[in-house]
């Protein structure tokens, strides 16, 4: 069993100049444990088999892998990554697009449900190098011929478990046989169910195993249990979150109505907050998403189902606003804070009748939580929790061929604004989607609306929060 090397530069990797100097502007400096124990093997050609946590720099791991293997000359499909949702597929995407930036030729395409499939069918008539998905649409384009993967050689399942949890190991299976047998093939997962291992027997070569074997360090993760009344619990969240202020908190319901209660409650106490539901449509939930993830809103409020595969940054806090009775459930929970060498506080409600639920996680864990009592309500003036940014949507994307680079340019340049003042930006097929300082936002959006985005003019809006 390959155990993680120790922090390594990647400066050793066997990768080309302009790869490395991309990585140092990215401030790539150093390999997390995951991408030090897998990156040498995985360009050495090695099947790979990576246990590792949520948030632990497997993108890098696998992106750089089946990067450095394309031929940027033959337009046609020679890398394929398995998501579980498009949430995930969409920042893997990203990322991936950011690793390979100096590349001015390549193509990354995103094939998911909850989009028209003649779209993408029609993406994939001008070719592309990689695709990224989710399973259901993919077989789907190949089925239809669309979708051609004659000349990959990388497959990629990322968070292989997830996707078996969600009953697609049917078409995981119907997929891998469906690309050619001489490839590489990089498997990525939390946790290694009995699924895992037929995936494996069946379809990677001679794999090479890296198990990280730590867990989310408590030293990371600052787990504190609160005792509540059930009448007190919505109220509670608003006192955690005057208390610690942190800037991002994803607060964890186990029903849907529990969260519009809460989403009620934080409103009417002048939080910016948001709510990931089944009920939303598909460009309704990626605006949350981005909005969430670009830090113009605070708290984000969701069931474990609506944030499957949900990978936020700079998330300073979770707070389980109702116990889960799966103590593994409960570990996805609180690993969404604390990632990679970042810190982060998990707080936790329990009720009386809830005090089992409890119990059976510390016996997984294998420790005995921390409690305190709720901090008190704060007298006299107080001063609201704003998020630092707000986030103006530009109406053209992709298709327009609009970059985040020509954004950016058009906020530094023209608009007069100073880089640091502007924060993410996102660019799907039809919109754009940048970060600026709040206190800038009105100004940003007059500037932008009246001038133009790569010569051209766009119409723009203020995406709030508070306003669905």
């Amino acid at each position: 069993m390959q155990q993680p090397n120790s922090e390594t530069q990647f400066s050793s990797l066997p990768l080309s100049p302009a790869s490395l100097a991309n990585l140092a502007k990215l401030g790539y400096d150093s390999m997390t444990a995951v991408q030090a124990a897998s990156l040498p093997l995985g360009l050495a050609g090695h099947d790979l088999i990576v246990q590792a946590k949520t948030g632990s720099g497997k993108t890098a791991a696998f992106g750089l892998v089946l990067l450095s293997k394309l031929d940027l000359s033959k337009m046609s499909v020679q890398a394929l990554v398995l998501c579980p949702t498009r949430e995930l597929a969409e920042q893997v995407t990203q990322e991936l697009r950011r690793l390979a930036r100096t590349e001015e030729n390549l193509k990354v395409l995103t094939l998911c449900g909850g989009t028209p499939a003649r779209a993408q069918m029609t993406s994939l008539e001008y070719g592309a190098h990689v695709v990224v998905g989710t399973p259901g649409r993919l077989l789907d384009l190949i089925r239809r011929e669309s979708l051609k993967l004659d000349a990959l050689n990388t497959l990629v399942f990322d968070e292989a478990d997830r996707m078996l949890d969600m009953g697609f190991f049917d078409d995981i299976v119907a997929l891998a046989r469906a690309c050619p047998s001489a490839r590489q093939t990089l498997l990525f997962s939390a946790t290694y169910p009995e699924g895992i291992a037929q995936l494996s027997r069946q379809f990677l070569r001679e794999p090479k195993e890296v198990k990280l074997l730590e867990q989310h360090a408590s030293t990371k993760i600052r787990q504190v249990f609160h005792k509540v009344e059930e009448e007190q619990r919505l109220d509670a969240v608003t006192l955690l979150l005057d208390k610690h202020r942190p800037v991002s908190t994803l607060a964890f319901c186990n029903t849907r109505e529990q969260c519009r209660d809460l989403l009620g409650t934080l409103e009417a106490s002048g939080f910016v907050a948001l709510a990931l539901h089944g009920e939303l449509e598909q460009i309704e939930r990626d605006q949350v998403l981005i909005q969430f993830a670009n830090r113009s809103c605070s708290v984000l409020v969701a069931t474990d189902v609506a944030a499957r595969g949900l990978d936020i940054a700079q998330l300073e806090a979770v707070i389980n606003v109702d116990i889960t009775p799966d103590p593994s459930v409960h570990t996805h929970r609180i690993g969404r804070t604390g990632r990679v060498d970042a810190e982060g506080w998990a707080f936790s409600l329990a009720s009386r009748r809830e005090q089992v639920f409890v119990e059976r996680i510390e016996q997984a864990h294998g420790v005995k939580f921390e409690w305190a009592n709720l901090p008190p309500r704060r007298t006299g003036a107080r001063t609201p929790l704003q998020p630092p940014m707000a986030t103006l949507q530009i109406l053209g994307g992709r298709r327009e061929k609009l970059r985040a680079g020509d954004v950016l340019g058009a906020l530094t340049g023209s608009a007069g604004f100073n880089a640091t003042q502007v924060g993410k930006i996102h660019v799907n097929e039809h919109s754009a989607y940048v970060a600026v300082e709040r206190s800038i936002a009105p100004l940003a959006l007059q500037k932008l609306s009246q001038g133009k985005v790569k010569g051209r003019s766009f119409k723009v809006r203020l995406l709030d929060a508070t306003q669905r």
